[in-house]
Parts: C-alpha cells; structure tokens; sequence
C-alpha cells in the first residue's frame, strides 16, 4: 500500500512537470498542485484508456494509467484548468 502512494507522488510528479512543460504560459501552481495536478491526471488517462480500448474491465473504468496515459490526462486537466482560471478576475 505504501509502494502504491509512493509511486503515485512520484509519477503524479513527473507527469504534473511534464505536463506544464507542453501547455504554454504561466501556470502559478506549487510542487504540491503539480503533484496533484499529475495523480488527477493518471486518472483521467486511466478512464480515456479504458473508453478507448475496453481493457482490463475487471479493475473498474476509474483507475490509474501508465506513464503516457499520466501525461496525456494532466495535459488534458491542465488545459482545462488553464482556460477556467483564466476566466476569473481578481478585484
């Protein structure tokens, strides 16, 4: 369990780093928001992985993906959050 969590941070990290390399500009976030930023993204690829291809239906539709899948769904997050925040003004 522990191996898990750890490797979840880990990934989470290097796919939340990635992931604001690709998207252009400034996104204000912390170590901590990227690491997030890239476990909700291991999820989100994770789902897109098993709409796309069906596989592995006995782990459920909402579970962890790869390296890649991590990228491609923090990309995917990060996009989206970029365009919601920005629509937000400060006064």
């Amino acid at each position: 369990m522990i191996g898990l969590i750890i490797s979840l941070i880990i990934i989470g990290l290097i796919a939340g780093a990635l992931a604001r390399l690709i998207i252009p500009g400034k996104q204000n976030m912390s170590i901590l928001m990227t690491i997030v930023l890239g476990i909700i993204g291991s999820f989100v690829g994770g789902f897109l992985g098993f709409l796309i291809f069906q596989h592995d239906p006995m782990d459920g539709f909402f579970q962890p993906a790869g390296i890649i899948g991590s990228i491609i769904g923090a990309v995917i997050v990060l996009f989206i959050y970029t365009r919601v925040s920005g629509r937000r003004t400060s006064r």
